[in-house]
């Protein structure tokens, strides 16, 4: 008989010693096998919480916030003007009812739907390969950066993840067992939610289609799912819970010509081919590798391509299930890209969601790698891991790399604390306006500017896009000319970009500069409102000491 020789930290000259030692690590590891998950999730939410308040809230989660302070009947209408469906924002109104709109409050409000996506993830690795593939998906998923990045604004990324993840599961589940209808119904709910949370969920309804005919081809026992009624009526379903939401995107549709104009759609940049590979360094290191040589930007892309092919080759269950995490994963990046030569779409935060499978498909490939039990194979599969992994790493390093002092919030801090009461506050952009009212601690409401166009024509934003979250006060938001500003004090906040033109020229000839401060891309002027029709006030003495004029 064989005995295994014992640690060296577990012998003693005390038996009885030995036999708690040993019945400790039995029970530290029954622990272990119990709770694997809890480890993963911790680290899911060390990284999302980590410097979640850091970043100002930029432009477009102002949007989110300015959508959701509308009741929930406001919020369907206004939504049916914007480029977004309305759950997202109806929820965020419920959670910010219940918990404020403090920054953490609200940011928080997308990073434990970025978690629960971490745990999705594993569920649905542990479905369709092994407990070790599970875990690996799941620090891998973790730490992947994209999804740190958007589990940290107030945007609908992270909870659409949460839904089609959801969705993709049930799908297993009921690919699996076809019998159990209550997994389409789950599945049928789940696309309902995600279609009404963002208009891309259409790619992950081609992606489960095509893995269907894809099975409809193989002689196995789950190739006839495709034809089964239930799968058909659940579909159905889908269409019918989203029939409510159609008048509202078709009158959208209808107004591209003006959400063009506001420009909310049609400022992506066109694309070319080598946008595909940077796309994959965008997702894993927040960096598109524009500036590295040709091998090195080949590489990570590459590496991609050949643990989809691998997963893919490599199955041979029944229900061909990997095939379904590869066309989830690669099928929406694939399509956004060929239909990008036409309309530009190509855009990191819209393909987030799919993005999840690409650290799971690099778990399940490590996973089949190890299985081998050869040298060569263990090697290329630490190989993979170090490579994903320090992708992932740097891809962590550049999400945190946030400087707060830096940032319009440090900007609009700084007025608040020289405001005087009377004082007026003119914002260049509707998007520099979206998040300064945020951070606007002061009795002034916040005005946009919008000079006409050299021709005559109009610059205010009409009643699509971000602009229907503005548009019922044109009558006191909207500034056509500086010099028609009501007097109030005499002084004026300019808030424009910084490394730009000044947006704000031709300044009134009377006006003059008293301060300046910068943070970011943002600056803040303080102008002086002179002249001899403040003959009599304290005003002309305060601007002969204005430190150069404007201009």
């Amino acid at each position: 008989m064989e005995f295994r020789r014992e640690p060296q930290w577990l012998r003693t000259s005390e038996p009885r010693l030995a036999g708690r030692w040993t019945s400790e690590r039995l029970r530290l590891f029954a622990v272990l096998r119990a709770y694997w998950l809890l480890p993963i999730l911790l680290l899911a939410a060390a990284v999302r919480f980590y410097d979640l308040t850091a970043a100002a809230i930029w432009g477009d989660e102002g949007s989110s916030l300015l959508l959701s302070q509308y009741d929930l009947n406001e919020i369907w209408v206004h939504a049916a003007h914007d480029v977004h469906p309305p759950l997202y924002f109806m929820l965020l109104h419920g959670w910010i009812a219940a918990f404020g709109d403090g920054i953490l409050a609200i940011r928080s409000f997308s990073a434990w739907p970025g978690i629960a996506c971490v745990g999705l993830g594993v569920w649905l690795v542990a479905q369709i390969a092994s407990r070790r593939a599970a875990i690996l998906a799941g620090f891998l998923l973790a730490l992947l950066p994209t999804a740190v990045r958007y589990s940290q604004e107030v945007r609908m990324y992270a909870l659409l993840g949460v839904w089609l993840l959801g969705a993709t599961l049930a799908l297993v589940y009921w690919v699996r067992q076809p019998r159990r209808q209550r997994y389409l119904v789950y599945y049928a709910l789940l696309m309902g939610a995600a279609f009404y949370t963002h208009y891309f969920t259409a790619l992950c309804v081609l992606a489960h289609w095509l893995y269907l005919a894809l099975l409809r081809l193989q002689a196995t026992p789950a190739s006839l799912r495709i034809q089964r009624p239930g799968w058909w009526l659940a579909n159905v379903a889908i269409v019918a819970l989203f029939a409510p939401w159609l008048p509202g995107l078709v009158d959208l549709l209808q107004h591209l010509d003006q959400l063009k104009a506001n420009g909310d759609v049609g400022w992506e940049p066109a694309v070319e081919l080598a946008s595909l590979p940077s796309m994959v360094w965008q997702l894993l290191t927040q960096d598109d590798g524009d500036g590295l040589a040709p091998l090195p930007f080949a590489s990570l892309p590459l590496l991609m391509l050949g643990v989809v092919g691998l997963v893919a080759w490599r199955d041979r269950s029944p229900w061909r299930l990997h095939w379904l995490l590869a066309i989830y994963s690669t099928l929406p990046l694939l399509l956004v890209f060929v239909v990008s030569f036409v309309s530009p779409v190509f855009i990191e935060r819209y393909l987030t969601a799919y993005a999840l499978g690409l650290p799971l498909l690099v778990a399940i490939a490590v996973d089949r790698l190890l299985d081998q039990g050869r040298s060569g194979a263990r090697g290329l599969a630490l190989a993979v891991l170090l490579l994903f992994g320090g992708a992932e790493a740097l891809g962590l390093k550049n999400n945190a790399n946030v400087d707060a002092n830096d940032q319009i919030s440090a900007l609009v801090d700084y007025v608040n604390q020289h405001y005087a009461a009377g004082d007026r506050i003119v914002t260049s952009d509707l998007l520099w306006y979206l998040s300064y009212v945020y951070y606007n601690r002061t009795d002034a409401q916040p005005l946009l500017y919008t000079p006409p166009a050299p021709n005559g024509a109009s610059t205010r934003p009409n009643a699509y896009g971000f602009g229907t979250l503005v548009d019922q006060q044109a009558a006191t938001l909207y500034v056509d000319y500086l010099s028609a500003l009501p007097p109030g004090t005499g002084r004026v906040w300019l808030i424009s970009t910084a490394d730009q033109p000044d947006e704000f020229a031709p300044l009134p000839g009377a006006w003059r500069e008293s301060a300046e401060f910068t943070a970011g891309n943002v600056r803040a002027r303080l102008m002086l409102v002179c002249g001899a029709a403040r003959a009599g006030t304290a005003l002309p003495a305060a601007c002969a000491q204005a430190a150069k004029p404007a201009g």
